[in-house]
């Protein structure tokens, strides 16, 4: 077998592979004699098939498995031998040429096919002590401890009927029919729907109307549909709705005891703050590692300057670049609508893009220096997460990891990096602050930035806020989100 360099441009490389006809014919005739005791032909006894006859029965569909099993196998072996890494899987290109192609699997032509990839450059590890983060931590105060636990529990607020006129927190118990231009609309009516006022969960101006309504009054209320309203038949469209407020109920107030504690499944009290402040200490942690991570990143980013496999680049672009589409898509939003444009945009993400795959590579490098292990437990636990976050669609989710390439390496990969960077924190100088709540939240885009995610646009952070409903029950929406859920 030859291999022969045909381009050595920067990190771009090109193979020639040439396994001359002779050689794969020897191989031909060393399987087709494996399988000679093997093989029953009418008119012949077992291993008494003449040679010239097997090979016209079975040699092409031989030959035709050992290219396969070459193109499969040889491409890493050469890149071993060569001592070099693809930064992605080799392109593989051989003939097209059908007659060509039949004079291979003949043994009448050299099998000739060309490996092109690009090689992982060699990364110099660069001394990290004198990079300087600050860790944020925050003391969790019982007050907050207090208004998280009564947050929890108003899902079991209970209420009284009263009479007299309806306000913020009442909830009300009504029926309702939407209609636009007088034509009733899926999913715009319903009864003995409760909506506590003040809550959002209906459109704008909807919650509004029924502040001071009573028992038994009917009432026509007039709202717009936003314009980004998912119901493509709805957005931007004034509906009026035809209610009836059957009952109107003021909430009663809660109070932090064993009983709560009871109705939320907990034994005390006691238990249900400490679960709570535990909740808050993780989820304050996690910010706090974010911020972290962002300074250790931002300062490796700076001691490193290499060039990188360009493929990995594009690729790394194109997933940032179709999840910024489909954000600015389902906001109804424009890249002018964010102040930039989209040329800027592509610059700005390309930019990120190159950083990701730098600080990937770095990361790896060091991780395997070190002698990073992820061990099975741990993947078992990422496996877990992502089941658990599509109940009812378990056997789905194992067959996509299973049957998926890389699936399952895109589990590795974070459990990975996030041992590195443990190690790496253990190297550099770390300073302790304490911070309050406020405080710890101000610099939200840096958090989000941490994770190397891009940073949010507006519109994200529009819909993030929006919250659940927008409309009484949003059932036509609902419906098409799942729709849309099972395209994607």
């Amino acid at each position: 077998m030859q291999v022969i360099e045909t381009i050595a441009e920067g990190l771009k490389r090109e193979l020639k592979v040439v396994i001359p006809a002779k050689d794969m014919e020897a191989r031909m005739n060393e399987r087709l004699e494996e399988a000679k005791g093997r093989v029953k032909i009418n008119g012949f006894r077992p291993g008494k098939v003449p040679f010239a006859h097997m090979k016209k029965m079975y040699g092409k569909s031989i030959m035709a498995e050992l290219v396969n099993e070459i193109i499969r196998d040889r491409p890493s072996e050469i890149l071993t031998e060569r001592g070099e890494k693809s930064a992605t899987q080799p392109e593989i290109a051989m003939t097209e040429n059908q007659d060509e192609a039949e004079k291979i699997l003949a043994a009448e032509a050299d099998l000739e096919f060309t490996l092109s990839y690009e090689v992982i450059p060699p990364i110099e590890i660069q001394d990290v002590s004198g990079i300087k983060v600050t860790r944020e931590v925050v003391e969790i105060p019982d007050s907050e401890v207090e208004e998280q636990i009564l947050k929890i529990a108003d899902s079991s607020r209970t209420y009284a009927e009263k009479t007299g006129k309806a306000a913020n927190g009442d909830r009300i118990t009504m029926d309702y029919e939407g209609k636009v231009d007088d034509v009733p609309f899926e999913g715009g009516k319903d009864s003995n729907a409760e909506l506590v006022l003040g809550s959002g969960r209906f459109i704008p101006g909807f919650e509004d109307q029924l502040l001071g309504a009573e028992a038994g009054d009917e009432k026509t209320i007039t709202v717009t549909f936003p314009a980004d309203y998912p119901a493509a038949n709805l957005a931007g469209k004034e509906a009026t709705f035809d209610v009836s407020v059957k009952s109107v109920a003021s909430a009663e107030e809660l109070e932090i005891n064993d009983d709560l504690a009871s109705k939320l499944g907990l034994e005390s009290a006691d238990k249900l703050r400490e679960i709570v402040r535990g909740q808050l200490e993780s989820q304050f942690g996690n910010i706090t590692r974010q911020k972290v991570k962002r300074q250790l990143l931002d300062q490796m980013d700076a001691l490193y300057s290499f060039d990188i496999p360009q493929r990995l680049v594009d690729a790394e672009f194109e997933q940032i670049w179709r999840q910024i589409n489909s954000d600015l898509t389902q906001s109804g939003k424009t890249f002018e609508d964010e102040d930039t444009t989209e040329e800027k945009a592509r610059d700005e993400y390309r930019k990120l893009a190159q950083r990701r795959v730098r600080l990937g590579l770095v990361l790896s490098e060091i991780g395997d220096k070190i002698g990073v292990e992820v061990t099975e437990e741990e993947m078992n636990k990422a496996l877990y997460a992502q089941i658990s976050q599509f109940p009812g669609q378990e056997k789905e989710i194992i067959e996509y990891f299973r049957n998926t390439p890389g699936a399952i390496a895109g589990l590795r990969a974070p459990i990975f990096e996030e041992k590195v960077v443990d190690h790496l924190l253990g190297e550099v100088s770390v300073t302790d602050k304490t911070v309050t709540k406020d405080e710890l939240m101000a610099d939200d885009e840096a958090a989000d930035a941490s994770s190397e995610k891009p940073k949010k646009t507006a519109a994200e952070a529009a819909d993030a806020a929006e919250g659940e409903e927008a409309a009484p029950k949003k059932k036509a929406a609902a419906k098409k989100k799942a729709a849309d859920d099972k395209t994607e």
